[in-house]
């Protein structure tokens, strides 16, 4: 395997769990996206843009929890800041989110 992390890296990303709270068609992107907002309880309201059109409807999205990385820096995506990364399996080109298994507390860690 030439892509070798240590557990030290591992440890740097800051994965946690939040409740997706508004959807929003996301037109000024290159390739077709949401922009999400996400409660992480504690860590507070952050926005993220998806790319997960192919599998998700927006109010599909609406009140679910899932998995994001919040230690990234902040990326300008067209007139848009996305602050989190939220975290999917890939399938071919579609992705698909993962989350727990139960509810759990906005801004739970993962690890």
């Amino acid at each position: 395997m030439d892509n070798i992390t240590t557990f030290e890296d591992f440890t740097k990303v800051d994965l946690r769990i939040g409740t997706i709270i508004e959807v929003n068609d996301f037109p000024k992107a290159n390739r077709p996206a949401y922009q999400l907002t996400i409660d992480f309880g504690d860590l507070g309201i952050k926005k993220s843009s998806a790319q997960i059109t192919t599998q998700y409807q927006k109010e599909d999205l609406l009140h679910r929890q899932i998995v994001a990385v919040v230690n990234f820096p902040k990326k300008q995506i067209a007139n848009f800041m996305s602050e989190c990364l939220v975290v999917g399996a890939v399938k071919e080109k579609d992705v698909f989110l993962l989350h727990p298994e139960s509810k759990v507390k906005n801004g739970s860690t993962v690890s």
